[in-house]
């Protein structure tokens, strides 16, 4: 497979979900909801259709995992993983802090990923063994050697009240050990601002392949170490990530873990 092709394609349908974004953007008609946080609109899920429609023109025998719409042609060897809006509340409330996410995984290995932010027209990409990019010029994670130096980003995932406990109990122990944490609304931007050195470090719990895929990859490419909470390598499976600059990753690991504390994490 031409994977200069499919960069090209993932990157014209990024800029197709995006042109539906933009439009949409300060004029949303109609919310609903997926769960009592969880909001969808009709950009998010016409920002799909026409990122879908790109990718099916090129490569109609592809998987894809999409989070509106679910799945098709599973049994392929090949699988796009699509966020048409990650961040969705904060699009809502015109935030202009979200992005568009695509990633393709052969055989379940992330090959490329790309996270677009429409509004500010930054571009962040990577393939595997080729680096990592924004807007075409090189990335890479920041030196930072301690925790104590750094500035480091999270996520509450919508159902958090449901795993409040561990949830702020990391939160709580990680703001103590750092110059700060953020919490900006779009995990794939985090994991990005990870990869070009804005940010430190990164984790969040109960994700899906969506919010996850393409940023792993880009943060991967940039230098950064991608893990879950236990130090495993990165599956688009599993259900939680930690991104760093490999300098600072063993602490985050040792602040990340509850078990001294005896508190679940679910």
């Amino acid at each position: 497979m031409d994977f200069e092709h499919a960069k090209r394609i993932g990157i014209a349908a990024a800029y197709n979900g995006a042109k539906v974004l933009t439009k949409h953007f300060g004029n949303i008609s109609q919310v609903d909801r997926k769960g009592a946080f969880d909001l969808v609109t009709e950009a998010d899920t016409e920002s799909e259709q026409q990122i879908i429609k790109t990718i099916r023109e090129a490569f109609p025998d592809h998987a894809i995992l999409a989070e509106e719409s679910g799945t098709g042609h599973e049994n392929s060897e090949y699988q796009w993983i699509i966020d048409p809006l990650d961040g969705t509340t904060n699009y809502v409330h015109q935030l202009p802090i979200f992005t568009i996410a695509i990633a393709l995984a052969l055989n379940d290995e992330i090959v490329f990923g790309l996270v677009l932010n429409p509004i500010d027209g930054e571009l962040f990409s990577a393939a595997a063994g080729k680096g990592a990019e924004l807007n075409g010029k090189p990335i890479r994670t920041s030196s930072t050697a301690s925790v104590h130096d750094s500035l480091l980003a999270t996520g509450f995932h919508y159902n958090f009240g449901e795993i409040l406990e561990p949830v702020m109990k990391r939160f709580t122990v990680c703001q103590n050990e750092s110059q700060g944490v953020r919490r900006l609304g779009s995990a794939a931007l985090d994991i990005c601002y990870v990869a070009c050195g804005r940010f430190d470090g990164f984790w969040e719990q109960n994700l899906e392949p969506w919010d996850m895929a393409a940023g792993a990859i880009i943060a991967a490419e940039a230098g950064g170490m991608v893990t879950n909470f236990s130090s495993q390598p990165f599956s688009i499976n599993q259900k939680e990530i930690l991104v760093t600059n490999g300098k600072i990753h063993q602490e985050m690991l040792s602040l990340l873990d509850l078990t001294d504390q005896n508190l679940s994490q679910k």
